[in-house]
């Protein structure tokens, strides 16, 4: 997700890497807060593997500023992940918002249709934080009034984002 992450927001633009932390922030917030004892080592990874470019500028006040550039092999391996999400990335709705956010960077609308359409098998199979066996609880059956409320919102969730993934479809022609 962090790596997903970081290759969105270049390809949007050059970013520092303080500047970088905060959009990810921004993005994962209290879910997922990034530190950089994480992220410098994505980036290193990254660039490691030649799908970014660092370079250095002069500091508006005082140190040089590293900034980092995402290159056309950068590029192909963002779309690559947007095209071709693994099963965590579909199902995790962290993982998902972070595929989401960067989904248009994916230039061919049939290739952005499936990855929704994986989104929405995923979204109409009958789901629960709870099971009685292997049936799934609802929320109606719950005398706990927090565990109703957790599934009274989850379902509310997942019905707007049905629905969203319905029109978004129908308008992709998919």
């Amino acid at each position: 997700m962090l790596e997903l992450a970081i290759l969105g927001f270049l390809y949007d633009a050059p970013l520092h890497g303080y500047e970088l932390r905060k959009r990810i922030t921004a993005l994962t917030g209290h879910v997922r807060p990034v530190a950089e004892s994480t992220l410098y080592p994505a980036i290193k990874r990254l660039e490691k593997a030649g799908l970014l470019a660092r370079t250095t500028q002069p500091g508006a006040v005082a140190a040089p500023r590293h900034v980092l550039t995402l290159t056309d092999e950068g590029r192909r391996e963002l779309r690559h992940r947007l095209a071709e999400p693994g099963p965590q990335d579909i199902t995790d709705e962290n993982h998902w918002f972070t595929v989401l956010a960067f989904l248009r960077h994916l230039d061919d609308p049939t290739a952005q249709a499936a990855v929704l359409r994986r989104r929405l098998t995923f979204l109409e199979q009958p789901a629960s934080f709870f099971y009685d066996g292997d049936r799934p609880v609802r929320a109606e059956e719950l005398p706990d009034p927090f565990r109703r409320g957790l599934l009274t919102i989850a379902r509310a969730t997942s019905q707007a984002e049905l629905t969203w993934l319905r029109e978004t479809l129908a308008s992709l022609g998919g």
